[in-house]
């Protein structure tokens, strides 16, 4: 059997991994897109190292579109095995497809203009909303801790990672001549005290551990201290300064993390009366597919429920979808909050807010996410004095400020402890993926000072028998 590491190999985005099985199979770990640089990964992201029509299965750990972003992108090639996943993961690429699509049919609008007026051939958007309709057709929900038998040799179980809604390990059991090997895949990890979804579970022992190290380098402050940090700087800025807070955040997991937490402070009779914008329509979608899944949450969101029927929404919230309403945002000239995607502040309606405010010393920019070394968000949070908004320049005059505990990915501590649920000794092999190498190394040390053995940093395109 042989692993092949597509994406996400010393770098945190774009997450596919192959398994060729001994009997023929061809078994796709997740199917990402490459993100962080706009279109200059229009590139990679059409380079698969794989013939679509040749996959049998991709088995997705969770929705985000760095590890589920390309799948229409391979139906439109061809692809028409099945999409294994959870339940709240397929419902939530339902969504976030023909969003993604959108983006594609208009960052190609912008950049081909560009390509024309330099005498260069335009390209296509990667997929449109047709592919991204044809490609939910191949998903298949399964419930957590549910064995579910993808052939005669193959079964899968999916156990909660909190990293996100419907986010779970991969656990598969591949048998050839009787022999079983089980491959366990984490996806993306999330922390011990989510404030929304339920802690992540142990997992079953494995033969062979794929998993990721986002933050392998670093520790993360507690989410209660988060949520006094985003009180103070709300005060500061809105209250004392009369500015307005622009919050870059990613539209699922990220937004309704800071809504709860928004929404509890109200609870409390803490909030300070300022109107609060939620701007993606992405975002106003999502929310309603948490909605859907109470399964997925922790005790504190149930035991709130029991006296509070919606735990994303209070009387000074407001939710926009429409472009016209979002533009009409940048006229406001009294203090308020405006959460808008993307978090890395590299693309949608964020980086209008933030041309119209990075310049005023009275605001804030409050980054609650990882942001890549390239993007705008790690520009910005690096110090910058300067920044290209739409191609202008402008003045970082705001006051620049990050979260990291709101992340949805654990720290190397928090991730350690979550894989060591597993008998080191019976673990033949561990292999480190979606982190930068930097990163990737660091956690590495910490896993072998807790007697992980037999640790692989995979390169791009690296194969490996299993």
């Amino acid at each position: 059997m042989i692993i092949k590491f597509l994406g996400a190999a010393q770098e945190v985005t774009g997450s596919k991994h192959l398994i060729k099985t001994d009997q023929g199979k061809k078994i796709l770990l997740d199917c990402g897109m490459f993100q962080g640089k706009g279109l200059e990964t229009d590139a990679a992201n059409r380079k698969l190292g794989f013939i679509p029509e040749e996959i049998d299965h991709i088995i997705l750990t969770h929705a985000h579109i760095d590890h589920s972003g390309l799948i229409p992108y391979v139906y439109k090639l061809g692809f028409r095995g099945s999409v294994i996943c959870t339940n709240a993961t397929r419902d939530l690429c339902s969504i976030m497809f023909t969003d993604s699509a959108h983006i594609q049919e208009h960052d190609t609008y912008i950049f081909n203009k560009r390509r024309i007026k330099k005498g260069l051939t335009p390209v296509e958007p990667l997929y449109d909303k047709a592919d991204a309709f044809g490609a939910m057709e191949l998903f298949i929900g399964v419930a957590y801790n549910r064995k579910f038998r993808i052939d005669e040799n193959t079964t899968l179980k999916f156990t909660n990672t909190g990293h996100m809604l419907g986010s779970g390990v991969a656990n598969l059991e591949i048998i050839k001549d009787g022999k079983k090997t089980t491959i366990a895949y984490t996806g993306d990890i999330g922390r011990p005290e989510n404030r929304i979804l339920k802690a992540p579970a142990e997992f079953p022992q494995a033969d062979i551990l794929i998993t990721e190290a986002t933050y392998g380098d670093r520790l993360h402050t507690t989410t209660k201290d988060a949520e006094e940090t985003l009180l103070k700087i709300m005060t500061d800025t809105c209250v004392h300064k009369k500015g307005k807070l622009i919050i870059p955040s990613f539209s699922v997991g990220r937004t309704q993390e800071i809504v709860y937490s928004l929404n509890n402070l109200y609870n409390e009779g803490r909030l300070p009366r300022i109107d609060i914008y939620v701007d993606s329509p992405l975002s106003v979608n999502a929310t309603n597919v948490f909605r859907m899944h109470p399964e997925c949450f922790n005790s504190d969101v149930m035991e709130v429920l029991e006296t509070d029927p919606d735990p994303f929404g209070f009387n000074s919230l407001f939710f926009i979808s429409s472009a016209e309403d979002s533009k009409k945002l940048n006229t406001i000239d009294k203090p308020c909050v405006i959460i808008s995607a993307s978090g890395m502040m590299e693309a949608g309606r964020v980086k209008h807010h933030l041309a119209n405010s990075i310049s005023n010393p009275n605001n804030t920019v409050l980054a609650v996410g990882y942001c890549s070394p390239s993007t705008l968000g790690a520009r910005i949070l690096r110090g910058e004095k300067t920044v290209s908004i739409h191609g202008n320049i402008y003045d970082v005059k705001a006051e620049i400020h990050k979260i990291d505990s709101f992340s949805g990915h654990g720290d190397y501590k928090e991730m350690g402890d979550f894989i060591s649920c597993q008998d080191k000794d019976k673990l033949g092999q561990v292999f480190l993926v979606h982190g930068d190498i930097e990163a990737q190394k660091n956690y590495k040390s910490h896993l072998e000072s807790l007697g992980f053995k037999n640790i692989s940093i995979p390169a791009p395109g690296e194969e490996f028998e299993i």
